[in-house]
């Protein structure tokens, strides 16, 4: 079957499409009904249905022989150790975890807080949470604890699960302070923190909540799998929100897992046996789907990979591990072939390893630029796939299909829409743009299963999000085109969200971080283009006093945001200007600003209060941008 055929099935008849494709995940029970809706009007998939994905992910292979299959390779260059896991070790191991959590208070639908680096634990715990059929919240941990705070009070967790430390490629990260200090900021007081202590010098002070992960596991007992509905949320993510405030993107069991299923056969390509590495953290929905999830329901091997493209030792630490392990399908972001080409700009690393196993190489998590792909592609000799997707829908939207039909590789396209998704560029009028008429990108409801059925408690926050802007779509933020072939391209993000190295960030709420400053009178943070991280965050400011140190200002202001946000804001310039462009309603305009910054084509808002701070701002941004970056 073609690409066409399959994906204008899918939209013509979306319940039986997708309850052919359940056909392949072992449920406990069926469904009463394939596509519905809630008491909130919102669509749901399988309702009725029972499972368990912790049960599809480990005990499912088991029971169906492949125990001794390698089911996770863990590779740490930045503590020098590596280690396999079979799906039996795997399964006995997690099924220990969740006696552990069981013991502490956890059952079905408590929410549980992981806040590890990328080790074994940290998926196991994962996987251990959905045994049980409790609901877990992974945070990434880049963000301090402030932003840990934030996501505590919002998911009430039982407990928090961490780490005494993670590694930075040279520097010791210390968790279990950070993770103190957010028990301290948030209102909300889970009743235990869980400890892994990897013994690598950090500093660990002592709490009365405190739990040692192995003393939990050596008074534990080994437990079964708990059957969950299909509609039951299986882990709530954060992403970043316009208002400054983290929206909780909830997942759930059922259509997370015959989504996932799909994906990974007819977009990536691999079969159950087969080595896939997605090179991303746990904390994002990157690893969350493609390093833990999805391998492990289709009978895969995943990789999780402790360290970075470059400096763990160096730019050929990618090509190790894909010939190392016989990695058929490797996916990682642009940020870091970018990285990899900036220290290798030859490939003479590349040329160094036996790279016979790898099919395709996917790129997502940001725009990839031409130049980017052009050079992967040469370099590595297979089909490198840019394809689109977002924390909110879980599992890929745009892309090519090696697993149906690989078709042409345009690059700066992300190719055409994945089954399920009745992907539309629409203008203002809410109406189909014409070809290469740049419009918005949004998807006609239902959203295939893997999508995020609302916000964490928050049904009307997911309406007004994502369904008020066009009635019966779901609007997705970006802005793109189809060209006459209907290859899709998308420009960017058309709110305050910007994209730094595949992490999304809330300008919003760095504003709100440099306008706490006491000499700052008012500020806009703004994302601006770079080659190496595809957009990097830069702050204007109006002081409220006329004699500053502005040197001691802009450190002040990138050290508060490191602190309450974390270093991956990665906020390094700040621009002291007399006043800001605004409307006569006094809106700041910061679309006019991020053209000024991006030096793209300035078109000047018949709202402006005063046409004449534009080349007042042009004048200080300009001079600014080489050593933006610095």
């Amino acid at each position: 079957m073609s690409y066409q055929e399959e994906y204008e099935r899918s939209l013509q008849d979306p319940a039986g499409f997708w309850a052919e494709q359940a056909q392949r995940i072992d449920w406990f029970r069926p469904a009463d009904e394939v596509l519905s809706t809630d008491e909130h009007g919102l669509y749901r998939w399988f309702k009725g249905a029972m499972t368990n994905t912790c049960y599809l992910a480990l005990d499912y292979h088991v029971e169906n022989g492949r125990g001794d299959q390698v089911a996770l390779y863990y590779d740490s260059p930045v503590t020098q150790s590596k280690k396999a896991y079979s799906y039996r070790q795997m399964r006995d191991e997690v099924a220990k975890i969740a006696g552990g959590l069981k013991r502490l208070g956890v059952s079905k639908g408590d929410r549980v807080i992981i806040y590890m680096p990328m080790i074994p634990q940290a998926v196991m715990t994962m996987l251990a949470c959905a045994r049980l059929g409790a609901v877990h919240s992974v945070v990434f941990g880049g963000f301090a604890p402030h932003e840990l705070a934030i996501r505590i009070d919002d998911a009430k967790p039982k407990l928090i699960v961490t780490a005494s430390s993670g590694i930075e490629v040279d520097r010791i990260i210390p968790y279990k302070p950070m993770v103190d200090k957010a028990m301290e900021l948030a209102a909300y007081k889970p009743e235990k923190v869980v400890i892994y202590q990897r013994k690598l010098g950090a500093l660990v002070p002592a709490k009365d909540y405190d739990i040692d992960f192995d003393q939990m596991l050596s008074e534990a007992e080994t437990v079964g799998c708990t059957p969950v509905y299909a509609t039951d949320p299986l882990y709530i993510l954060y992403t970043s929100g316009t208002t400054g405030k983290p929206k909780g993107v909830v997942r759930d069991n059922g259509g997370h897992a015959v989504a996932l299923r799909y994906s990974m056969e007819k977009i990536y390509g691999i079969k159950p046996g087969d080595v896939y590495w997605a090179a991303s953290d746990i904390g994002w929905v990157v690893g969350h789907s493609y390093i833990v999830y999805a391998p492990l329901l289709t009978g895969a091997s995943t990789v999780l990979f402790e360290g970075k493209p470059i400096r763990t030792p160096d730019a050929s630490t990618f090509w190790r591990i894909i010939a190392e392990y016989k990695v058929k399908v490797m996916f990682t972001a642009p940020t870091a072939i970018r990285a990899i080409r900036k220290e290798d700009p030859q490939g003479d690393f590349i040329k160094q390893y036996d790279l016979s196993s790898l099919k395709y190489q996917f790129l997502a998590g940001e725009r990839c630029d031409v130049a980017t792909l052009g050079w992967a592609e040469k370099q590595l000799g297979v089909p490198v796939i840019d394809h689109w997707w977002q924390t909110e829908s879980g599992w890929p939207m745009l892309a090519n299909f090696p697993g149906i039909e690989l078709m042409e590789v345009k690059p700066g396209s992300v190719t055409k829409p994945v089954a399920g998704y009745d992907l539309q560029i629409l203008n203002e009028a809410g109406e189909a743009a014409a070809p290469n008429e740049e419009g918005y990108v949004a998807v006609k409801l239902p959203l295939p299963p893997g999508c995020l059925p609302s916000l964490w408690q928050n049904p009307l926050g997911f309406k007004d999000s994502y369904l008020e802007r066009f009635p019966g779509y779901y609007f997705s933020g970006d802005g793109g085109f189809k060209d006459e072939q209907g290859f899709t391209y998308i420009t960017g993000r058309v709110d305050d969200i910007i994209n730094v190295a595949g992490h999304r960030l809330s300008t919003v709420e760095m504003e709100e971080v440099v306008a706490a400053h006491p000499a700052v009178a008012e500020c806009a943070v703004i994302g601006v283009n770079d080659d190496l991280k595809g957009q990097i965050p830069m702050a204007l400011v109006v002081t409220s006093v006329q004699q500053i140190d502005y040197q001691d200002l802009s450190t002040e202001i990138v050290a508060a945001v490191r602190s309450e946000i974390g270093a991956v804001a990665a906020l390094k310039k700040v621009l002291v200007v007399g006043r800001l462009p605004k409307t006569r309603s006094g809106k700041i305009l910061r679309k006019l600003l991020r053209a000024i910054a991006n030096q793209e084509e300035i078109r000047i808002p018949s709202t402006i209060d005063d046409p004449a701070i534009v080349q007042e701002i042009t004048d200080i941004i300009h001079p600014n941008l080489k050593q933006i970056n610095l």
